[in-house]
């Protein structure tokens, strides 16, 4: 058995908008339903987890896991600009309590892609005060991480909101080797604005913050060692440098991305990929982690996402398997690693379709019904023994 350190987080994730519902105030929500809209699928109702989330919560309580991580919706919070609803405050705060309940460790994220309506309206993240306004939200949102939360994150991603901000076609690949460059601008001003997120957040005694960066596990291809690292620096040592002085950075890990003269390129002829597109490549985590480590010049690496979308229960648990034992391997090496967190706990909307299924739990859309697969069943075993044989 390949035991895993004491008090080890294992936990799933997910996101507001793509699990809760009917989230209407926000920038993603006026693209899945305007009038000259290419997103292919809308979100909906989604998972109606707004409503369903005790049953979730104990769901991934009764399969093992200790620890839950969700991100609070701007919009709900803040629908206008200064107009804050302590209705959806109290919302939030009651997910947090209901985790507490059923012995899961919250870990909450404060961004996870969407902006309410008048932010976007604002010009977002392009915005000069965007880290200011996002700073007055931080503040909004203490009561909901006041007693309890250990572990927040200021922003998800923030790479891939600079590489979606870049993009001339707004449904352009976010990951792997179809996104855009990162935005110069708007990086700077998503590091910004995580500075002041965390220095709201250190009033809080007893919270660890930090941010989560899209990791790549870039290969470069023959003779394109220099091209590799163009490439990658904007796009993550950026982001990670900018985490050296965090409680902890989050990585997360799904494929690789080979980059030759002219660029990323699609995975190699013949690669198995998933239902993403993406190369099937557990040894991303590793890397990814690895990486971090390195960059940050040893700030705790949390992994607060990797998965797999596939329709394949089994072939979930071999690529779970075989990033969970990468990932022990670093661990052994030295890397301080607090946790895992697999992508996802549901089936949810993934920007723009509901085909990419990465749950562990199934959810019928039309009667919400939630199904644990046998992975979930698999991967709650291994957090009750804190062990991966």
């Amino acid at each position: 058995m390949r035991t895993f350190p004491p008090g080890f987080l294992w936990g799933a994730a997910t996101s507001g908008h793509q699990t809760e519902g009917n989230n209407i105030n926000s920038d993603y929500w006026q693209r899945e339903y305007a009038p000259d809209s290419t997103v292919p699928e809308a979100s909906g109702d989604a998972c109606d987890s707004f409503h369903r989330y005790p049953q979730d919560i104990a769901l991934l309580a009764e399969l093992g896991l200790n620890s839950y991580r969700f991100s609070v919706e701007w919009c709900r919070i803040e629908p206008e600009r200064g107009q804050v609803s302590v209705a959806m405050l109290d919302h939030y705060r009651r997910m947090v309590d209901c985790c507490l309940q059923h012995g899961l460790r919250p870990m909450v994220t404060l961004h996870h892609f969407t902006v309410p309506r008048w932010m976007s309206a604002l010009g977002g993240w392009r915005n000069p005060r965007a880290a200011e306004l996002f700073a007055r939200f931080t503040e909004i949102a203490l009561p909901i991480v006041r007693d309890g939360v250990e572990w927040v994150c200021t922003i998800n991603e923030p790479n891939v909101v600079a590489c979606a901000e870049g993009a001339k076609d707004p449904d352009a690949e976010p990951v792997a080797y179809g996104m855009a460059r990162p935005n110069g601008q708007v990086s700077a001003e998503l590091v910004r604005a995580h500075r002041m997120s965390r220095e709201v957040l250190a009033a809080l005694p007893g919270v660890r913050s930090g941010w989560t960066v899209a990791t790549q596990a870039i290969h470069a291809l023959p003779g394109c060692a220099d091209e590799a690292y163009a490439y990658s620096y904007p796009l993550e040592e950026y982001f990670l440098e900018a985490a050296r002085d965090d409680d902890f950075v989050g990585v997360q890990a799904y494929t690789r991305t080979f980059v030759g003269r002219a660029g990323a390129v699609p995975p190699p002829a013949g690669a198995e990929t998933t239902l993403t597109g993406w190369e099937y490549f557990p040894d991303a985590l590793a890397i990814g982690v690895r990486q971090a480590w390195k960059v940050t010049g040893g700030v705790p690496v949390l992994v607060t996402e990797n998965g797999i979308a596939t329709a394949d229960d089994s072939r979930r648990v071999d690529y779970v398997r075989d990033a969970l034992a990468g990932l022990h391997q670093a661990i052994t090496d030295g890397v301080e690693v607090p946790g895992y967190y697999h992508w996802s706990a549901l089936d949810n909307y993934e920007w723009g379709s509901w085909t990419p299924t990465f749950g562990l739990i199934a959810v019928d859309r039309t009667t919400f019904r939630r199904t644990v697969k046998p992975s979930a069943r698999w991967f709650g075993a291994l957090a009750r023994k804190n062990a991966l044989p």
